[in-house]
């Protein structure tokens, strides 16, 4: 396609031309000299990049963005938006300032270029009496041959302007792909098929999707695309953890919408300017979200927290790697430590326990009087020591940023002060408990005061109670805070994870001399790489606790970029009801705590299991109860087998890198569902329904040494046939070798492969698991 420039040079020494237009609508009029200029000017042209493979056109007269055209798959993904679309909006916060300032409120308009592939956007005269001064920029510029665009923006002459968010980059009016389905990496992953319907509230309205980094996403990418047609990415590379929010939502026309919001920090913005302080990106593909990760993980691994992850520098602690299966119990050590001994005989591999309810307080209402615990100091060391005999190691559960308004310390510490404030300098409360309705505060990481408080109690657990590590709860989150006497610049900016980072420092510094602390953390994310050794991934078992529905479907995305740089453990995968913390009141205690669930919901026990087998986590149980190796035998049974069988592969299932999963002729398998967890589905009628899953569940990954590994898992009781190819192209394949069935009768070569490509045809047995091993070598 023939590329545009749009201003010709003049000639040596003659400046860059600059078109000026005045824009229609604006509040306030041009002086004289601007409107003698746009009455006899005609209007600007259409502003044009493009590099051949991505195109884009801005109206010269207002700066709206008329396209965004991918010349591979020939889609224009503005194409629903006929006048264009604002490509940035400010929200203040002052109550004497109109809530959105858009850039028809400017009235003047123009834009420079200096390079064929670039283009800056100036929006000037404003009429705000805040700011009577202010200019927003946008310089926008093509990536060399690939179609992605970068994007900045910077405010000058802020003035008295109370800027809370700056909206940038947006795109309106993306027309309906065909068959679509929107990735996103919340923590583990998701993704929704049909996101325009969903975005039709029930009753009315439109719903909007909109998820916070660092926080609730992992990373800073999301997908809109068709099924195996056009897609829409959108990332930025900020590589310092900035808060802002990436959002989606549906409008009435039924275009879909995409911006990011960026939270600058009050005393960034009192400084007269903000400038986004780092790029923003959108791009085009054809593919999914596997495409769409593999382009973020090219940039991914070459950032910081790949470099200095703790499992890349050999410093994740062997106990935690050498996890065959996790145990999720809670309570006494009598109901937690015995039944992981007995998990520990059967597998014959190291049991670790993942230990909720130890503390002195009640759950989600006492926080952080976790000392001493419940049990009393001396029994729970007396229990722990007897575990540590047998090989059992305990990390204990202290959630890293709640103080709860009911526990006695609150007062006594005046930790008020140290907590988070919103805008309006009230506390930013929580409750989590709907047993108590406990209010719980989140307390600023950026604040000494709370990192001492809970660095604190971490060393007594570790050096005084000899506990093997701590789960952070709510670790990877991140929360702005408007305080202003916490000593960071209130409200947005990046000084959550350096406190976090000093945190964890502190607690392993205060715990030398212990053996191998492990740091867990909930969720997972890319900025806290180097700061944690496990990332708890509860989506595996997103079922149990979201609403009942099959729109949205849990993806490995973080595996499929970080994978190899961060180890990820766990699920929520049950057999019984949950268990009741027993410091909660006694009258809303339910009747069947820990009972055993109906049969039925056994396929979704399978299903959770063969999911992180296949995506490579350390596979938990969670209510493990010793009767369940009678009356649950089969489930139990498929467990430990999985488990011994991906201790056969860690070259692929713990240090190997996700590679796209082979096409597969598996039918689907209908299964039942419950929601059903702590807090969540206490109706377990209304909260049942079912969902249909591939009846082989399938990964497949890159060895360091070059080798190919896809893991198979089948979770129904009938043998499944199941035929599928490997290339070069897709999955990296080696050029040749050979092909190793690995199974629990041990390693069994079953054929050869050439010419980069290799084609399989085998039969799973009924809750049947492999690893089949694509290993290279010169075949003759």
């Amino acid at each position: 396609m023939k590329r545009h420039k749009m201003f010709k040079d003049e000639g040596p020494g003659v400046p860059r031309r600059t078109f000026f237009a005045s824009v229609p609508g604006a509040g306030v009029a041009l002086g004289a000299l601007s409107r003698l200029w746009s009455v006899q000017q005609p209007d600007p042209p259409t502003i044009r990049l493009s590099n051949g493979h991505l195109e884009l056109a801005f109206d010269g007269r207002n700066g709206r963005l008329l396209r965004l055209f991918d010349e591979a798959t020939k889609q224009d993904f503005v194409a629903g938006a006929t006048q264009g679309g604002d490509v940035w909006a400010l929200n203040i916060a002052a109550a004497d300032e109109q809530e959105t300032i858009a850039p028809a409120r400017a009235s003047a308009f123009r834009s420079e270029q200096s390079e064929e592939h670039s283009v800056t956007l100036i929006w000037e005269d404003f009429d705000l009496k805040a700011a009577p001064d202010l200019r927003v920029e946008v310089s926008v510029s093509l990536e060399p041959d690939t179609p992605m665009s970068r994007w900045n923006i910077s405010l000058e002459n802020v003035g008295d302007l109370a800027l809370d968010r700056v909206r940038f980059p947006r795109v309106v009016g993306i027309p309906d792909l065909g068959n679509e389905r929107l990735a996103v990496p919340q923590w583990m992953g998701q993704l929704a098929k049909n996101p325009r319907r969903l975005g039709i509230r029930e009753g009315g309205g439109r719903q909007r999707w909109e998820w916070a980094y660092p926080g609730a996403l992992s990373l800073q990418c999301l997908a809109l695309y068709g099924h195996d047609g056009p897609g829409l990415y959108t990332a930025c590379d900020d590589t310092a953890a900035f808060w802002k929010t990436f959002a989606f939502w549906a409008d009435d026309a039924g275009m879909m919408n995409y911006e990011m919001s960026n939270a600058p920090g009050q005393a960034e913005v009192g400084s007269g300017r903000y400038a986004l302080p780092y790029g923003a990106l959108i791009g085009t593909f054809a593919g999914d979200w596997v495409t769409a990760a593999e382009r973020y993980r090219a940039w991914g691994i070459e950032q910081a927290w790949c470099r200095e992850s703790r499992l890349a520098r050999g410093l994740v602690p062997t106990s935690a790697l050498e996890t065959g299966l996790w145990e999720w119990n809670r309570g006494r050590s009598a109901g937690v430590l015995g039944p992981a001994a007995l998990l520990r005989s059967k597998l014959g591999l190291p049991v670790r326990v993942f230990w909720h309810w130890w503390h002195g307080c009640a759950y989600d209402h006492g926080f952080p009087e976790y000392l001493p615990p419940r049990e009393g100091a001396g029994p729970f060391r007396r229990a722990l020591a007897k575990a540590h005999e047998v090989g059992l190691r305990a990390i204990v559960y202290m959630n890293q940023r709640l103080w709860c308004s009911p526990a006695p310390s609150w007062k006594a510490e005046n930790a008020e002060r140290f907590a988070v404030r919103d805008r309006d300098g009230e506390l930013l409360s929580e409750v989590y408990n709907t047993f108590t309705k406990a209010q719980c505060q989140t307390m600023c990481m950026a604040t000494s005061f709370w990192r001492d408080k809970y660095a604190g109690l971490a060393e007594a657990a570790v050096q005084e109670y000899d506990v093997d590590g701590v789960y952070m709860d709510q670790a990877c989150s991140s929360v702005l805070c408007y305080s202003q006497d916490h000593g960071h610049p209130p409200g947005g900016g990046n000084y959550w994870l350096p406190g976090f980072a000093k945190l964890t420092s502190d607690i392993r510094t205060r715990a030398k001399g212990a053996r191998d602390l492990i740091l867990a953390g909930e969720g997972c994310g890319e900025a806290w790489l180097p700061h944690l050794d496990l990332f708890l991934t509860l989506q595996v078992s997103r079922e149990r606790y979201l609403e009942p529905g099959g729109d949205w479907e849990v993806i490995p995305f973080f595996q499929a970029v970080y994978h190899d740089y961060g180890v990820s453990f766990g699920n929520y995968s049950s057999l019984t009801a949950p268990p009741y913390d027993d410091l909660w009141p006694a009258e809303t205690a339910p009747n069947d705590a820990l009972q055993l669930l109906d049969a039925r919901y056994n396929g979704q026990f399978l299903l959770e299991q063969a999911r992180a087998f296949v995506w490579g986590l350390q596979p938990m149980i969670a209510n493990f109860l010793p009767s369940q190796l009678e009356e649950r035998g089969e489930q139990i049974a498929y467990l430990l087998r999985l488990a011994r069988l991906r201790n056969q592969g860690l070259k692929y299932l713990l240090y190997g890198s996700f590679l796209r999963p082979p096409r597969t002729d598996v039918p689907e398998v209908k299964t039942d569902l419950l929601r059903l967890s702590i807090y969540a589905g206490q109706d377990s009628a209304a909260n049942a329904w079912h969902n249909s899953f591939p009846a082989v569940q399938c990964g497949a990954w890159l060895a360091k040494d070059g080798d190919v590994g896809v893991a198979v898992a089948n979770i129904t009781d009938k043998p499944v046939p199941m035929r599928f190819t490997l290339t070069a192209t897709e999955q990296r394949l080696p050029e040749s070798g050979r092909i190793n069935r690995i199974g629990e009768e041990g390693r069994e070569e079953i054929g050869q492969f050439q010419n980069g490509r290799a084609s399989v045809n085998i039969e799973l047995p009924p809750l049947g698991a492999y690893i089949l091993d694509f290993t290279k070598t010169t075949i003759e």
